[in-house]
């Protein structure tokens, strides 16, 4: 198994990401924006994604995303192909998706939204904490992107203070175990 860092010559896999992300949130029922090739394909093109292949196989994929001018990342769109669930791949990308992003942005505060409970903890074992959605950023073009997850209607009724989704926020300034996670 092989986990890099996305390039041009991984758009091939634009369309299969999006389909393993919509079947997802579809299997699950739970709250999973859809995302469209040309997004993915502009996240891969930026050098701002990671991909895991089995051979020429796609097996799972993250991405990153910079709002507030680059004050806060949120690592995005973790998902592992059904044939490679259960063998620890998604803890593998969240760890080199996490290091990309203090590499890329290493004074950002680092934010994932998530109603899953395995990336919860994926995200408290990198040393993210949870915390309300204000302390997240008020970056509108963000919360725009919740639109075609099924609970958005929760997030409007709140005035997005609150939704299914618990946040959670790892800090740089708090480097508790971050080196513990570097492998």
């Amino acid at each position: 198994m092989q986990i890099v860092i996305a390039n041009r010559s991984h758009i091939c896999f634009a369309q299969i990401i999006c389909d393993t992300i919509a079947n997802a949130a579809k299997d699950r029922g739970t709250g999973i924006a859809k995302r469209n090739p040309a997004y993915i394909i502009t996240k891969i093109a930026q050098g701002n994604a990671v991909i895991a292949l089995d051979g020429q196989t796609f097996a799972g994929f993250c991405y990153i995303e910079s709002w507030s001018h680059g004050k806060f990342v949120a690592n995005s769109g973790l998902i592992v192909h059904p044939n490679y669930r259960g063998i620890g791949l998604a803890k593998k990308i969240k760890q080199k998706i996490f290091k990309h992003s203090r590499a890329k942005f290493p004074k950002a505060k680092i934010f994932s939204i998530t109603t899953g409970l395995a990336v919860m903890k994926l995200n408290t074992d990198l040393g993210y904490t949870p915390v309300t959605f204000s302390e997240l950023t008020t970056d509108q073009s963000f919360w725009d992107g919740c639109q075609t997850c099924i609970n958005y209607d929760v997030l409007q009724r709140t005035q997005q203070k609150m939704c299914l989704c618990t946040g959670m926020l790892y800090e740089p300034t708090h480097k508790k175990k971050e080196n513990s996670h570097k492998k």
